[in-house]
């Protein structure tokens, strides 16, 4: 899927970036960056943010000594310790951050199999931070496992990924959809988001991966047109005081956020095209209440769907927060839905 240009038009029709201004064009030092710490064989798992704190307040006052601990835990360094065409490299991508005597990146570096993935520094208490994390690596498992095998279209599917912060989702799902159909144009990928470095940092990941996509900044759907194949999400799902966009899911615990997501992508799927939905669910008892509110959302559709828990207990920590008192713990879980070819 190797391309030599980047569509960075909106979705069709198009629409402006959330603020109004065009989609972000691709950072070219960014992407250069990421190149030159890919080239290394550079290897990261980023953990959820109570996990990094932890290793954080053991490595104490350490600095940072390999490039794992500059872009991944986030370790001050000291100038000398990179190369002069790594320093370089950040200094032209406008991240190598004043810590002190020393320095700091400003970004993180993630890797998903073999991308390499752009998203926010530690910790991401930025309103417009790119989070990404253990419920990433979920996503993409979950898409692996989840993606349907259709019989071989006779045109090159088109793709959205809901609220794609790194890109992560799209990517992995536009790669695999790739392969399975070789034959084929390469897929149309629509990467949407309401936050603007989102958007800035999917169409890096995005080039780097060598996948040609289009940005549609904007609410949800509201930001796109016509119907996908294929429509994945990882919505924000916890009830965030400060409402950042990454976080916030909104009411019911952070629930109506990705219930809403799911009533729009349901009424956007062409004719045999599957919505791939990630999301967690704050339990206060035996019941799920995201399941009781897709019920009638299902029923109205006539999707064939299937509904997991994927893991029954994530970001426990969120539990000590007065908001949660009441919760019993918090599932990651995963819904597809499918239309029937035969639907017009």
């Amino acid at each position: 899927m190797q391309n030599n240009q980047l569509q960075t038009a909106p979705a069709d029709p198009p629409a402006p970036a959330a603020d109004g201004a065009p989609a972000p064009q691709v950072d070219a030092a960014l992407l250069a960056l990421l190149d030159e710490v890919g080239a290394t064989g550079y290897r990261f798992t980023t953990p959820t943010p109570a996990t990094h704190h932890r290793f954080l307040a053991n490595r104490g006052r350490d600095t940072a000594a390999s490039l794992r601990d500059i872009f991944g835990w986030n370790l001050p360094f000291a100038g000398n310790m990179i190369s002069p065409a790594l320093h370089a490299a950040m200094q032209r991508a406008g991240v190598l951050a004043a810590s002190g005597e020393l320095f700091r990146s400003s970004v993180r570096i993630a890797t998903l199999d073999d991308l390499l993935l752009l998203h926010s520094a530690y910790p991401t208490t930025q309103e417009d931070a790119v989070f990404f994390g253990p419920d990433t690596y979920r996503f993409a498992r979950f898409i692996g496992q989840a993606l349907p095998r259709p019989a071989a279209p006779s045109r090159a599917l088109r793709i959205l990924d809901v609220g794609c912060g790194s890109g992560a989702g799209g990517l992995v799902a536009a790669r695999a959809l790739h392969s399975r159909h070789r034959h084929l144009a390469t897929p149309e990928v629509v990467m949407n988001d309401i936050n603007p470095k989102a958007l800035q940092f999917a169409a890096i990941n995005a080039a780097r991966a060598g996948v040609d996509i289009t940005l549609a900044g904007g609410d949800a759907l509201a930001a796109t047109r016509g119907q996908f194949d294929l429509i994945v999400s990882n919505p924000p799902y916890m009830q965030d005081t400060q409402k950042r966009a990454y976080r916030d899911g909104g009411a019911g615990l952070g629930r109506a956020l990705s219930v809403r997501i799911a009533d729009e992508a349901l009424q956007r799927l062409a004719p045999g095209g599957t919505l791939l939905l990630y999301t967690g669910v704050a339990m206060t008892d035996a019941q799920d209440p995201f399941l009781t509110a897709l019920r009638p959302l299902l029923d109205a559709s006539r999707c064939r769907w299937s509904y997991e828990e994927i893991d029954p207990d994530v970001f426990g920590e969120e539990l000590e927060r007065p908001d949660y008192a009441q919760v019993e713990r918090i599932a990651a879980v995963g819904l597809v839905a499918s239309r029937d070819p035969a639907c017009g």
